[in-house]
């Protein structure tokens, strides 16, 4: 349903709240709060978005007839609102303050959600096997060689990519598993993306690793992980492109420059605490990148 008025002041005032609503998630965005004060009480990011909206419906709706009758479902309402805000709040509650391995109950409240909002399965064990934790922080790694021959500035596709990315460098040697491509005739777009959204996981240190290293070499490579930046909600689906980093760093997993870049962890220390993975995806149907919830209660 449209509910975009005719009428030329409430269009004004369509806009003027739009606007409003985009200025107020950015705050969320830029100081990663769980919550914030507004007019003398706390309220949610979650209240703070659909209060938000609720007043800009408000303001559009005929000024004849129901009210209820203008609202077709929360899914239209939200349309083209960065909705992840809210995945923010229901984390809150469940993810521990501390950044710790996470214990059976916290694992399977937190994939029953990331599962339910994002519409497909989020788990922390695949095929019988487990990461040594899957809430942890990150760190900011190098691009990595694609095929042979293959140099720093082919990873941009414009200026404004190698304004972004370029400045992390690339990494001397290879990841994990080699190149993503036998060579540069052979390089797909598939295998550009894996390495544009690539993480370093520690393999080495998953349970039953020594005893079975060339099974779970090969349930490693490639597979494919959901990461999320629990403070804000923000998302990407990746692959594990490399092993690392070693444990004396004191980080736990590694995210490309772009996936970095993704879950709001690029600038200052590049570094953060995240929530990561397996996608069940034996057809391979989720596409590599940036991600936004499907669904919200």
């Amino acid at each position: 349903m449209n509910f975009t008025s005719k009428n030329e002041p409430f269009e004004h005032l369509r806009k003027v709240w739009t606007s409003k609503h985009r200025n107020l998630q950015d705050k969320i965005w830029d100081k990663h709060k769980e919550s914030l004060s507004w007019i003398g009480r706390t309220i949610s990011p979650r209240s703070l978005a659909l209060g938000s909206l609720g007043g800009l419906l408000l303001l559009t709706a005929p000024q004849s007839g129901s009210f209820n009758t203008q609202i077709a479902s929360t899914q239209g309402v939200l349309e083209g609102v960065d909705t992840n805000v809210l995945l923010a709040d229901q984390l809150k509650d469940i993810v521990p303050k501390e950044v710790r391995p996470l214990d059976k109950t916290e694992e399977g409240d937190i994939t029953k959600t990331l599962s339910q909002v994002f519409g497909f399965k989020v788990t922390s064990e695949l095929e019988g096997i487990k990461l040594n934790r899957n809430y942890g922080l990150i760190g900011g790694e190098q691009h990595l060689y694609r095929y042979p021959g293959d140099n720093l500035q082919a990873h941009a596709d414009s200026s404004g990519d190698w304004a972004k990315y370029g400045g992390s460098g690339i990494a001397p040697g290879l990841g994990a598993w080699g190149y993503f491509a036998p060579s540069k005739l052979e390089f797909t777009e598939k295998d550009k993306q894996k390495e544009r959204y690539y993480l370093a996981i520690q393999t080495f240190l998953a349970p039953g690793f020594v005893e079975n290293v060339g099974k779970y070499r090969d349930f490693f490579k490639h597979r494919k992980m959901l990461i999320v930046n629990p403070k804000t909600g923000q998302a990407v689906v990746a692959v594990i492109g490399d092993a690392g980093p070693a444990e004396f760093t004191g980080k736990h997993l590694g995210g490309s420059p772009e996936v970095m870049d993704v879950v709001g962890l690029a600038g200052g220390p590049r570094k953060g605490a995240v929530l990561y993975f397996f996608i069940d995806d034996p057809k391979d149907e989720i596409p590599l990148g940036p991600i936004k919830i499907k669904n919200f209660s």
